[in-house]
């Protein structure tokens, strides 16, 4: 991945725009870009075998028809997404903090897509997982961590409108040492994405998905790697304001039977290694996320319920960080935090690593199973 150093980061104006009418940095709303209020769709991709049919079947296409606010509703977090990544591959560079990455990357998001509290903005905090760390970090305030050229990192980060979830992620790399690696991740994806479907069993997507990691190996510092999935990541259904939505779809082959169902969400993620295969949580926790499932909760502490009222106005059962926190004026939340953590009330979601020393790749798309089709709703120019 090459920088481009030519490019005005302080001043759009000066730039050439890009081919959709966008500035460079982006600053026009994608509402400004597609005036009749309709967003593109995402990739369409076919059934197969007993499903087939149901692309050509008028009931099914009237069933897609009468949820189509629905689908441009997530189209336009899609767009947004694709949108804000092209500028962020651009922008990326050794030599710059994390901070700066993820507090750019969703600085974008939030006007592009017009951020309104609880209606629309970013979906989750941006994972800028280095190396060994596969997933579930950001930094912390007062992380100066700085992005190396012999790094890999994994950026994901998610887009919503009214709670539609994009949950979209690639790997920054500039050694071209690593290649291999993300080829292998970048085709473990795309092979689940190619089983998923209404019907299918989720054990039979991550049996493929395994089939077709693990037949990679790469080449690190004169050392041949085999590439093994992380056994203990997985993808997931998505639920309106609830990332994980309570289906697992694993990466290696399981004895799970769960089947897809028509009109369910979900991200298709795929992590390799060149480790043991396996995560464990490491590291200072930075991502929190509202227990959807648990009701009223009497809590004694006054900083406690002060700083829940404001996760339930902010943030809801969409995940935060602590970064956050400490921007919107929150900045001596820990003692309260670790409250509601205690009382079951707030899930921590601490980065997961795998062996020091080895190196980790994702990539990720979100999937849509309309009655007629399957429809990738994240997909771009760029994977």
């Amino acid at each position: 991945m090459t920088p481009n150093t030519s490019l005005n980061l302080d001043n759009p104006a000066k730039n050439p725009k890009e081919p959709d009418g966008q500035t460079f940095p982006p600053t026009i709303p994608v509402s400004r870009l597609f005036k009749d209020g309709i967003f593109p769709e995402g990739e369409i991709l076919k059934y197969k075998d007993d499903n087939l049919s149901r692309f050509t079947n008028e009931e099914k296409r009237a069933q897609d028809r009468l949820k189509y606010d629905l689908y441009n509703e997530v189209r336009k977090a899609a767009e947004v997404h694709r949108q804000t990544r092209r500028f962020a591959r651009k922008f990326i560079k050794p030599g710059q903090k994390l901070m700066e990455i993820v507090t750019k990357i969703e600085s974008t998001v939030k006007t592009l897509i017009e951020e309104n509290g609880l209606k629309a903005g970013v979906a989750f905090p941006t994972g800028c997982s280095l190396n060994h760390c596969a997933a579930h970090y950001t930094p912390n305030t007062g992380d100066d961590t700085v992005l190396n050229y012999n790094d890999v990192m994994k950026i994901d980060f998610g887009t919503h409108i009214n709670g539609r979830i994009v949950d979209c992620a690639f790997t920054v790399a500039f050694n071209p040492q690593y290649d291999k690696l993300l080829e292998a991740v970048k085709d473990a994806t795309n092979t689940g994405i190619k089983e998923a479907g209404i019907d299918v069993r989720l054990c039979d997507i991550g049996k493929a998905i395994q089939e077709v990691m693990e037949s990679y190996e790469v080449e690190i510092d004169g050392k041949v790697y085999p590439v093994k999935s992380i056994r203990n990541l997985n993808g997931h259904s998505i639920l309106p304001y609830v990332i994980h939505g309570g289906k697992s779809v694993p990466i290696v082959k399981s004895t799970d039977v769960t089947k897809m169902e028509e009109d369910e969400f979900y991200a298709i993620e795929t992590f390799g290694s060149t480790g043991k295969g396996f995560v464990s949580e490491d590291m200072e926790c930075s991502h929190y996320m509202k227990n959807s499932k648990v009701g009223f909760v009497s809590l004694r502490s006054a900083k406690a319920k002060q700083l829940l009222s404001h996760i339930n106005k902010k943030y809801d059962t969409l995940a935060f960080c602590r970064r956050w926190l400490d921007a919107e004026g929150e900045t001596r939340h820990i003692l309260a935090l670790k409250q509601l953590v205690e009382a079951g009330i707030i899930q921590p979601c601490p980065p997961l690593c795998d062996r020091k020393g080895c190196f980790t790749a994702q990539y990720e798309h979100t999937i849509l199973l309309r009655p007629t089709c399957k429809e990738v709703l994240s997909r771009g120019s760029d994977f």
